[in-house]
């Protein structure tokens, strides 16, 4: 029995039931017979419920909130019930940021020092949070709430990302929340998503053509919760994390959104980036007196580009505001539903217009799909492919990201971009704060410095619970962060949160009393060319240069000499040391310390296995390989697919098809090499066999191909060129199906299930693999653009 009282212990979890020491009786009919009623769990009397709203990859200039191009009237909403903060910052990464706002702990605190796909066994960088760094979820729930995640969770570490697990680190049941839908990884494919509900593989409702959009169905799902959640526990508030893809690449999003800006974008990155600035300081999220920054060096202007290009160029940046202005639409649709159940003035809404800068990981003229870049192929992307392919932006036909010149616009008025976490491009984020029944104040904005790791303990805050001592008999590790509560009804208010450290791949800086001292290591799109000690450092007054556009570390040595310092104290403090900017190495896990999920060049499979990730199966790229399937043909003919690696941009394919074996393999949607059959497969058992027998000599290279039904070989046929690094970023290898886009224009995405039986398939890799010639560089930039 737990006592609901506001005065209950709760800096112990879960709060320890009570033993009863009354009087026992024989009989339950006797008079004395008497036991209090039991109380349900709840939150302390007025905790409201919490809905975090976190954008991805969406610059601090991109939305209108902020003085932005694309127009977010939701986001406008919130903020016209609350507050915006002009100075809340990120990590500047994808997989950190979210780790440090669930945690209320610095990033590599909580194991997170970069991406999951390049953790090593250093304590701030293994991926793995601690269990003294309980999540805010498992926090709330232990007190009463009602806990749910939608979209994105990019904090599992890869060697625990299968369906086996474990799922210590997943948002279900591991971090503290009680339902989860959504995906795994970075990014996902928004037409043919790989969804997961709680631990569970499940496929999207339908198909493009019919409708869906995983945007739109992880909104539908959050509505349907929060309903069902207020219908039969009306007086326990929630909280829901709804951090959807957008604007990840992937910009996939119905073409009549990205119509909305024809046009708006013909005139480049760099008169939007002019026309930005001035909003921004019309709207005071900047300050009045504050610069627009130079062109952060690499990065071409608009004029450099060629006017053929131009037209390509713009339609990249009009489809990521549809994208935008799609995800803020689905915002809107899930706070009406919270308003239509009447608790929306009593909902504490943090909305987080993105988990870094601008993403500048679509090279200098963008692309059509990921995988050309990722697999080092772009000589097949020239500029007359980007033309001839302009209007397949934003649809099922790609895998679409922006120029490199479009994320530094939205990232107006800051230097740099996503992983960049020296400047303000990288890390500063236009964030949204509204409670209606617990701030006074209305449509007002807030100046003073926060950052991700305040909102733990501001949730704690407003929701009258401590901060928990100790989760399961683990003595917790204090929160880092500050509450924002503070600020909320006093603009003038003097700062709390006056020091924070910012690391990530080298590039780091040091926030103190009103300055910042900054290093930047590497631009994000090249590979670390030289040791952190060659780093030049800059010093800014940002109290009085808002943008940090006036570097003083010549005038004032001093005092950049003591922000250094602090930085390194800092570090030392919160797991930052050892700083880690290699490349190669941190793709051997053995070197490492990072555990791998197989061993060996040899796996089995077996039927109604599914959604298998790049990492949960042999590596069969850069050299030769054999799949061997044991199945059972029908009566009627053979067809549909018996194991499928990939998708419609890049994969192959193992199938029969009108009774006879065949084999595709796809070079990312451009070109698709069949080797088929002309045999009949009889009914009966059967043990076929693929086998790719690569020319060698480099890397991405073709092979022949050979088709058995047992010993007889029944077709032959040639693979001109091989994928080198990546399949897919999203798509998986299903046995007995290909589940989301077709490998295969010989069948569709649905109704390609095997019509026979699998016994099971193996995978046999060959020892001829040319590996070794992969360069690491390219290795770290393949992993970073999975963010």
């Amino acid at each position: 029995m737990v006592n609901n009282s506001n005065d209950v212990q709760r800096s112990t979890l879960p709060i320890p039931d009570l033993a009863y020491t009354g009087t026992v009786t024989y009989d339950a009919s006797s008079p004395d017979t008497h036991y209090p009623p039991i109380k349900r769990l709840l939150p302390p009397d007025g905790a409201p419920n919490v809905l975090i709203v976190l954008i991805d990859d969406t610059g601090f200039g991109a939305s209108s909130a902020f003085g932005g191009p694309v127009n977010t009237p939701n986001f406008e909403r919130v903020a016209a019930m609350g507050l915006k903060y002009t100075r809340f910052h990120t990590t500047a990464l994808c997989s950190p940021t979210r780790a440090a706002l669930l945690s209320g702990r610095n990033h590599h605190t909580v194991g997170m020092g970069g991406i999951t796909e390049i953790a090593t066994s250093a304590p701030g960088y293994n991926s793995l949070r601690p269990n003294n760094c309980a999540p805010l979820a498992e926090t709330l729930k232990l007190n009463g709430y009602s806990t749910a995640q939608f979209g994105k969770c990019h904090e599992v570490p890869v060697w625990e990302s299968s369906a086996v697990g474990p799922f210590d680190h997943w948002p279900h049941p591991g971090g503290g929340f009680e339902y989860f839908y959504g995906f795994i990884g970075g990014e996902t494919n928004q037409w043919y998503p790989a969804i997961y509900e709680n631990t569970s593989p499940v496929e999207p409702w339908g198909t493009p053509e019919q409708g869906y959009h995983f945007m739109a169905d992880m909104t539908q799902k959050a509505v349907d919760w929060t309903r069902q959640q207020k219908a039969l526990a009306p007086d326990k508030p929630f909280f829901t994390y709804f951090a959807p893809g957008a604007t990840h690449a992937p910009h996939h999003v119905p073409a009549e959104w990205a119509d909305k800006y024809v046009g708006r974008f013909d005139q480049g990155w760099d008169s939007v980036r002019e026309r930005t600035f001035a909003r921004q300081k019309e709207l005071g999220v900047v300050a009045a007196d504050a610069v627009l920054t130079e062109r952060s060096p690499g990065i071409p202007a608009w004029d450099e580009m060629s006017d053929e290009l131009k037209p390509v160029l713009a339609r990249q940046m009009e489809v990521y505001a549809g994208y935008l202005e799609y995800a803020d639409h689905h915002v809107g649709l899930l706070l009406d539903a919270i308003e239509e159940l009447g608790v929306l003035d009593d909902t504490l809404v943090y909305v987080i217009i993105g988990d870094n800068g601008a993403s500048a990981e679509g090279t200098m003229t963008g692309t059509t799909n990921e995988a050309f870049t990722i697999n080092h192929m772009t000589e097949m992307e020239d500029d007359a492919y980007k033309i001839a392919h302009k209007d397949d932006l934003g649809t099922p036909r790609s895998y679409n990201h922006y120029a490199i010149g479009w994320a530094h616009a939205m990232d107006t008025p800051y230097q740099w971009t996503k992983q960049v976490a020296s400047h303000w491009g990288g890390t500063r984020n236009g964030t949204i704060v509204a409670w209606p029944n617990g701030i006074p104040s209305r449509g007002e904005i807030r100046n003073q410095f926060a950052h991700v790791i305040d909102v733990a303990p501001t949730v704690l805050e407003a929701a009258g619970i401590p901060e928990p001592a100790t989760v399961h008999g683990v003595t917790q590790r204090p929160y880092e962060g500050t509450p924002m509560n503070y600020s909320f009804g006093d603009a003038e208010a003097d700062e709390q949160h006056t020091t924070q450290y910012f690391e990530m791949l080298g590039n780091r800086a040091i926030f103190h009393q009103g300055w910042t001292a900054v290093a930047k290591h590497k631009d994000p799109w090249l590979a670390s060319e030289h040791g952190l000690d060659d780093d030049v450092w800059e010093l800014y007054n940002v109290e009085e240069d808002w943008t940090q556009s006036n570097d003083l570390a010549a005038q004032e040595p001093a005092r950049l000499a003591e922000l250094q310092r602090l930085f390194l104290i800092q570090a030392a403090r919160f797991n930052v040391l050892p700083m880690d900017v290699r490349s190669a190495e941190r793709f051997n896990g053995e070197l490492v310390g990072r555990p791998t999920l197989l061993k060996g060049e040899s796996q089995i499979l077996y039927p109604g296995m599914k959604r298998l990730s790049e990492n949960s199966v042999v590596n069969i790229k850069n050299k030769s390989f054999t799949v061997t399937a044991q199945v059972v043909a029908p009566d009627g003919g053979a067809s549909g697919v018996i194991i499928a690696q990939g998708g419609a941009y890049g994969g192959w394919s193992l199938y029969a098809i009108d009774g006879k074996l065949a084999f595709a393999y796809n070079i990312m949607g451009i070109k698709t090499d069949f080797t088929r059959s002309e045999v009949v497969l009889t009914p009966g058992d059967h043990e076929v066999r693929l086998h790719f027998a690569y020319d060698g000599g480099g890397l991405g290279k073709g092979g022949a191909v050979t088709l058995f039904d047992g010993e007889i070989a029944v077709g032959e046929g040639r693979v001109e060129r091989t994928l080198p690094f990546f399949f897919s970023m999203d798509e998986t290898v299903d046995v007995g199906a290909d589940v989301a886009s077709p490998v295969s224009s010989d069948y569709g995405p649905v109704g390609n299930e095997f019509t026979g039986r699998i016994k099971w398939v193996r995978i046999d890799a060959g020892d001829d693999s040319h590996d070794h010639l992969i360069d690491p560089d390219h290795q770290l930039n393949i992993a970073l653009t999975r963010q």
